[in-house]
């Protein structure tokens, strides 16, 4: 074993898939650097403190037991779930074992010999324990935390899954394709992989997977259905709007994190998104354009000093696709009524936290009186009363 490498590799995190997924290419990684290396793999998943005793007894056991005909041995203890908050990992018994482990583990002279590795895949551990600084000492800790809509990067983070998955499978995606899927799937690295698979099989021996591709399998799922409520706000389509808002609203009674005011700030964030890039255009800083390679690339050479640094305020802060699904909307709104339109959701905002009145009701008032279509009239255009 070369001495760079540590004997002892912990991967945990609350996202499951990236957690998996490299706990395999370590384990395999030193399969490939050792063709006689012994193996053994221990399942960890406890229901109850007993569980995780009787796992932690096996590791043990594997670890003593040194390899019969190899000159080495590698132990993955897998889908390990008592090292944080997990109703396994409360048992007083399972606390006091894993710290014994641990002193165990430092001194454990297979791994100095180089006789011995171990790998443990686990959920989300808790810093705090003696038994994770004790691996933080010892090996290499590596942690992978699940993506989240509310993380300002998660779409950046999401695609690096996607083109990792491709990476495998040999294939390209082109950087409109990339986007669509990942705004229709959202943070759920899994599904992006199992989209992936699905696009690899969809487009056979070509090459690259294109818009056409995305567009004609792959899944919608919330988070698409939220763009769709943004995009009908941006279309000013007034029907299609107000019946996604309705699809939105039944969805929201079967979950638990649904709420009235997490649909009001995706609208804010959309109207704040179509004033930015309106700006931008007029100021000459992008042009129109229907090539999204082409609108990244005008985005790019967009001087920085010309921008503000509060990425409220930034239209660099958005996600670039978002900016260009925006492209042709701009058009449909002056921007005095844009203005208008984040005051309206702004008293949405207040009423829907400071009043009794019906969420609902709240919602489509508002959107209607920001999408009301504009017709022409003796004094000029103007919005139809709703």
């Amino acid at each position: 074993m070369p001495a760079r490498e540590p004997a002892v590799v912990l991967i945990c995190g609350d996202d499951e898939f990236a957690v998996k997924e490299r706990a395999k290419k370590v384990f395999g990684d030193w399969q490939a650097a050792d063709p006689g290396l012994e193996q053994e793999i221990i399942a960890a998943g406890a229901s109850n403190g007993a569980e995780a005793l009787k796992a932690m007894a096996k590791l043990r056991e594997a670890l003593q037991t040194l390899p019969f005909f190899g000159t080495a041995k590698a132990v993955w203890l897998r889908d390990c779930n008592f090292l944080g908050d997990e109703r396994a990992a409360s048992a007083q018994a399972v606390t006091q074992t894993l710290n014994d482990l641990g002193n165990e583990l430092k001194n454990f002279e297979g791994f100095k010999r180089g006789q011995v590795r171990l790998l443990i895949s686990a959920g989300k551990a808790d810093k705090r324990r003696s038994f994770y600084k004790t691996l933080e000492k010892i090996g290499g800790v590596e942690t992978f935390a699940a993506l989240s809509a509310d993380d300002k990067d998660w779409a950046d983070r999401a695609e690096a899954v996607v083109r990792a998955a491709l990476r495998q499978r040999r294939k390209e995606i082109g950087g409109e394709a990339l986007s669509e899927l990942v705004n229709r799937i959202g943070p759920n690295p899994r599904q992006l992989d199992s989209e992936v698979e699905k696009l690899c099989l969809w487009i056979g021996e070509r090459q690259e997977i294109e818009f056409r591709d995305v567009a004609a399998i792959c899944s919608r799922n919330k988070t698409a259905r939220a763009f769709a409520l943004g995009d009908a706000l941006g279309d000013r389509d007034l029907p299609r709007l107000l019946k996604r808002l309705d699809e939105e609203l039944w969805e929201m009674k079967s979950q638990r994190d649904g709420s009235a005011i997490g649909l009001l700030y995706g609208m804010i964030s959309k109207i704040r998104a179509m004033l930015l890039l309106k700006e931008m255009l007029q100021e000459g800083l992008v042009r129109p354009t229907g090539d999204y390679n082409q609108f990244k690339a005008q985005l790019e050479r967009v001087p920085r000093e010309r921008l503000p640094a509060d990425k409220r305020f930034n239209p660099l802060a958005i996600n670039p696709y978002v900016l260009y699904k925006a492209l042709p909307q701009v058009d449909k709104y002056r921007r005095d009524e844009l203005i208008q339109a984040m005051d309206l959701l702004l008293l949405c905002n207040r009423r829907l936290v400071g009043s009794g009145l019906d969420a609902t009701l709240l919602l489509q008032q508002t959107l209607a009186q920001i999408a009301a279509p504009r017709v022409v009239q003796s004094g000029g255009i103007q919005a139809v009363p709703v």
